[in-house]
C-alpha cells in the first residue's frame, strides 16, 4: 500500500526554492559559484491549532512568515523575492498611488478595485525577474510531480497566484463597507477589513480547489491563472530543477 502524500507548499526564491510541509521546511539555493546548499528544520510556529474557518488563512500566513528569519539564519545565501531595490521602490510607489486613488472622486467600488490591484504591483514586479519565475516553475514541477506521481508542468492548481481573484473581490467589498463608516473609525476599520479580506479569500480559495469545475470557481481562478501562466512562472533549467528537488527531499525527510 502506497504511503499517504504529505501536503506541501512552497515559495520561489531569487536563487532557489523553499518547500514546507505540515511540520517542517527546507530550502535549497544555488550560489554564484554554482554550489548547491540546503537547510532544513522543524517549524517553530504551527497553524494547526487555528484550523477553523476564517482563522486558518491568517494563521497559515503567520506560519509561513515565521520561517523566513530562521531561513536567513540557517542559509544566509538565500535571496528572498522582494530583496531587490526596484521592488522596494515599487512598494513605496504603490502605497502612495493607493492613497491618491482613495482620495480621488471615484465610486467606492472602482476606487477599492483600483487600490487592490495597485497593492499587487510590487509582487508582479518581483515576479518579472527571470530566475525567480523559473524557480517558481521548478517549485511547481517538483511538488506537482511528487503529489501526482507523474511529471507535471510549471503551473500548479494550488499556487498562491490563484488567490488573486478572491482577494481582489473580498478587498473591494471590505473597502466599500469601510468607505461608508465615519472617518474617525476608518483607519482601524480598514486594517480589520484587510485581515477579513485575507481570511475570506483563503476560504474562497479552498472552496475553489475542492470545486474546480464550478463556473464561479473558474471565474475567480482566471486572473491568477493568467498571472501564473504569463508572468509568474517560466520553464526551469535542469540545474534549477535539481535545486527544487533537493529542497523537496530535505523537507520530506523531516516530515517522515
Amino acid at each position: 500500500m502506497a504511503s499517504e502524500k504529505v501536503r506541501l507548499g512552497g515559495m520561489a526564491l531569487q536563487n532557489g526554492v523553499l518547500v514546507h510541509g505540515p511540520t517542517a521546511w527546507a530550502a535549497a539555493v544555488r550560489t554564484p559559484a554554482g554550489e548547491l546548499k540546503v537547510a532544513a528544520a522543524k517549524k517553530r510556529v504551527l497553524a494547526g491549532p487555528f484550523d477553523r474557518p476564517l482563522l486558518r488563512g491568517p494563521a497559515r500566513l503567520v506560519e509561513s512568515l515565521a520561517i523566513l528569519p530562521e531561513l536567513r539564519r540557517r542559509l544566509p545565501e538565500a535571496r528572498l523575492p522582494f530583496e531587490r531595490p526596484a521592488v522596494l521602490v515599487a512598494m513605496v510607489t504603490s502605497a502612495v498611488a493607493v492613497r491618491f486613488v482613495r482620495g480621488a472622486p471615484l465610486r467606492p467600488v472602482a476606487s477599492e478595485l483600483a487600490s487592490s490591484l495597485l497593492s499587487l504591483a510590487p509582487a508582479a514586479l518581483a515576479l518579472r525577474a527571470s530566475d525567480l519565475a523559473a524557480y517558481h516553475g521548478a517549485e511547481h514541477v517538483s511538488i506537482g510531480t511528487y503529489e501526482h506521481g507523474e511529471p507535471r508542468a510549471k503551473e500548479h492548481e494550488r499556487c498562491g497566484s490563484h488567490l488573486l481573484g478572491p482577494f481582489v473581490a473580498t478587498s473591494a467589498l471590505g473597502g466599500v463597507l469601510v468607505s461608508r463608516m465615519p472617518r474617525s473609525v476608518r483607519g482601524p476599520a480598514r486594517a480589520a477589513a484587510s485581515l477579513g479580506a485575507l481570511a475570506a479569500a483563503t476560504e474562497l480559495f479552498g472552496w475553489m480547489v475542492r470545486n474546480p469545475e464550478r463556473p464561479l470557481a473558474k471565474a475567480l481562478a482566471r486572473p491568477g491563472h493568467e498571472l501564473q501562466h504569463r508572468l509568474a512562472t517560466a520553464e526551469p533549467s535542469p540545474a534549477q530543477l535539481e535545486v527544487a528537488e533537493a529542497a523537496l527531499a530535505a523537507c520530506l525527510e523531516l516530515e517522515r
